[in-house]
């Protein structure tokens, strides 16, 4: 679930593990975006767009957003677990901390310098130089595959971010699909070459330990796809196909995901949210 596209980047990571899985998109495109509002309409948004996937019986919930995961993951663990295991994003500031600094987190302005972000830099990255990089208009332009703006929103961005920065903590899920595009806006002259760091295959190997389901590459791939728009059934938005994720999440047949069992408590024992 997500306000809106940024949630290819984890569906897809979960189809490469997994080609078999029957994925649910829940998005919420009647209340984009979600960044302006209130930490307290946030919440209710994507209680409803948690909802919404919930009501299609699904092994685990995966916020594939770090705006809701900032301000509405203990109201959807509230109402969902422990019979459905909600794992939240999370910026992987910790793994990009390891590597050493400095290093810029970039994220949208309602995540940027929020007590979330903040608690986790000083938890993870406490002696290493960070930089928050706000990047006010970028995901709204992924969101709509606006080519023009994405470039315009990630140049301005690259102006923000000091020149010597070892890695970018990428802290929006709609970020990760244009990720070699922030890359190439970079330029090291003559350093090391950049890491960026995404939270979309750490939070996909951590949906499928919750499941119980583990990595299955050779599985045929015949997992199915349903999308909910606000609710609805639909098609995947035409500018998710701009996107090598959107595109990859279409290869498998569109249709309603055949109904399991719940999953069993046992499964859902280990972790709670995955940081990349």
């Amino acid at each position: 679930m997500d306000a809106g596209i940024g949630l290819l980047a984890a569906a897809s990571a979960v189809r490469r593990l997994r080609p078999d899985a029957d994925l649910v998109l829940s998005s919420d495109p009647d209340g984009m975006p979600w960044g302006p509002r209130s930490p307290q309409d946030i919440t209710a948004r994507a209680l409803a767009v948690g909802e919404a996937a919930a009501a299609r019986r699904p092994h685990a919930l995966v916020v594939a957003c770090n705006t809701a995961t900032v301000h509405a993951l203990p109201a959807l663990r509230a109402r969902f677990e422990p019979e459905l295991p909600v794992i939240g994003t999370v910026p992987a500031i910790k793994p990009a901390a390891v590597g050493g600094g400095p290093l810029a987190v970039w994220a949208t302005p309602a995540t940027t310098g929020s007590p979330y972000q903040r608690s986790l830099i000083r938890r993870f990255a406490g002696g290493t130089a960070v930089t928050e990089v706000p990047c006010p208009g970028l995901s709204d332009a992924v969101e709509q595959g606006d080519e023009d703006a994405i470039g315009r929103a990630i140049a301005a961005a690259a102006r923000r971010t000091p020149a010597g920065v070892r890695s970018v903590v990428l802290g929006c899920t709609h970020y990760e699909l244009v990720a070699e595009r922030i890359r190439a806006a970079l330029p090291r002259l003559g350093l090391p070459p950049l890491v960026l760091h995404g939270s979309a295959p750490a939070v996909a190997a951590q949906s499928l330990r919750r499941t119980g389901h583990p990595h299955a590459p050779h599985s045929p791939a015949d997992g199915t796809l349903t999308v909910l728009l606000s609710g609805r059934e639909a098609a995947l938005p035409g500018p998710a196909l701009t996107y090598a994720e959107g595109r990859l999440l279409l290869r498998g047949p569109e249709r309603a995901p055949v109904r399991r069992r719940p999953v069993r408590p046992a499964a859902a024992a280990a972790g709670r949210e995955s940081s990349g």
